[in-house]
């Protein structure tokens, strides 16, 4: 068992609703305190010199300084496999090209394909894991991470397994999803209902057999699948015994009706919601995943967390990492940004980088700090907890906990 602190703040997070609006004074700030772990799980959390001498002969773990400590961030979408750079589609949609240009030129999700198949193993795991390793310097402890670049059975399992394989060289969590409906593919001879039929034959038996994933996702758009042969699709993965997320609503309405109907663990994107799908969402256990990455990517508009919110929906923010719509990578910026344009408090903001991203995994062992949850904590190096977004992402992370431990 062991002590840790004394923190300037600590803010738990505990007892604050799933779904909904919260405001600040809904958060639990305990000052000068500590949390007591015990077999990677937190035992308690409150003031240090209380629990220090309630807890005699434990290993005490002294924090110097004034820092506040936060529950590890979770990033519930991203695409952090891959091969390759899309810096020239950036510049050519900067300089005006429209997404179907900037695709017959070469660029586009089928260029990250092609970069990703043509990438080893070895150099597909290496960048990966930097990747990985960013993400846990800014305090992200739990990561999904999405295949959808390979677009065939050897290129898809090329891409989980060595996600499977960076699970054993780190720390954090990552939770691995089989994107393969990310859209069809150029060199597949056949409709898209026919791939998404190869998808469900060829592919998810083996991801399944080999244990690579018990996640599927599909991309509902023009440019990729259409709402009924994506609704099919979805409720066969799900016999399958997969749960299922979906890119939904990022340029076109109505797929994200389409994620409550068939029970998506999430629905993420949501740029083009419409109040009457947002009501709907707001009525069910699907989480509403805002990716502002995206939007800045992009130049598009942001999910409307604060419809969403005041809907009552489940709200998680995540990073959307890809190497096309979102290069930054930087979950803590993103939110920060989305904070001031969709005027969130500070405590959804931080409600939707941490238990409720965790929900949207299937996940609600982590994202407060409260007994018996998963010890994953992040200090900074302030006296006031605000300052964490209020420095939007340039503040950096001090120390960061896994199971209790500093990695």
């Amino acid at each position: 068992m062991k002590l840790i602190g004394p923190f300037k703040q600590v803010v738990t997070l505990a007892n604050l609703p799933l779904r909904g609006k919260l405001s600040d004074e809904q958060l639990e700030i305990i000052t000068d305190g500590g949390i007591l772990v015990n077999d990677n799980k937190i035992q308690s959390v409150g003031n240090f010199e209380e629990l220090k001498s309630e807890n005699q002969n434990i290993e005490i773990e002294i924090i110097e300084g004034e820092q506040i400590v936060l529950p590890a961030f979770v990033d519930s979408h991203t695409h952090i496999c891959f091969g390759g750079n899309r810096a020239n589609d950036f510049a050519m949609r900067n300089a005006g090209k429209t997404y179907l240009e900037i695709a017959e030129s070469g660029g586009g999700i089928w260029s990250s394909v092609q970069h990703t198949r043509n990438a080893s193993e070895e150099e597909l795991l290496k960048t990966l894991l930097e990747r990985i390793n960013f993400l846990i310097s800014l305090g992200i402890t739990t990561i999904e991470v999405k295949s959808g670049y390979g677009l065939d059975v050897e290129n898809e399992l090329k891409m989980l397994r060595m996600i499977k394989k960076a699970q054993e060289q780190t720390t954090a969590t990552l939770v691995p999803t089989c994107l393969s409906a990310h859209l069809k593919p150029r060199d597949f001879e056949g409709s898209n209902q026919e791939y998404l039929n190869y998808i469900i034959t060829e592919i998810l038996p083996k991801v399944k057999e080999e244990g690579l994933a018990k996640r599927v996702d599909i991309f509902i758009e023009k440019s990729a699948f259409q709402p009924e042969e994506s609704k099919d699709f979805l409720l066969k993965t799900k016999e399958l015994g997969f749960e299922i997320t979906v890119h939904a609503d990022q340029f076109t309405a109505g797929s994200s009706r389409i994620a409550v109907e068939v029970g998506a663990k999430s629905a993420d994107h949501l740029e083009a919601t419409i109040d009457e799908d947002i009501a709907f969402l707001a009525q069910s256990d699907t989480v509403a995943t805002a990716l502002p990455g995206a939007s800045l990517g992009l130049g598009e508009k942001f999910t409307p967390a604060r419809k969403l919110l005041d809907a009552g929906a489940i709200l998680a923010i995540a990073s959307d990492w890809n190497p096309g719509s979102a290069p930054m990578g930087n979950l803590i910026t993103q939110a920060s940004i989305l904070a001031t344009f969709e005027k969130l408090t500070t405590a959804e903001v931080l409600a939707g980088m941490t238990f409720r991203s965790a929900f949207a995994l299937g996940l609600e062992d982590r994202g407060r700090l409260e007994n018996d949850l998963k010890a994953d904590f992040v200090t900074f190096k302030t006296n006031n907890f605000q300052n964490v977004l209020y420095n939007q992402g340039s503040l950096n992370a001090e120390n960061i906990y896994i199971d209790g431990n500093k990695i």
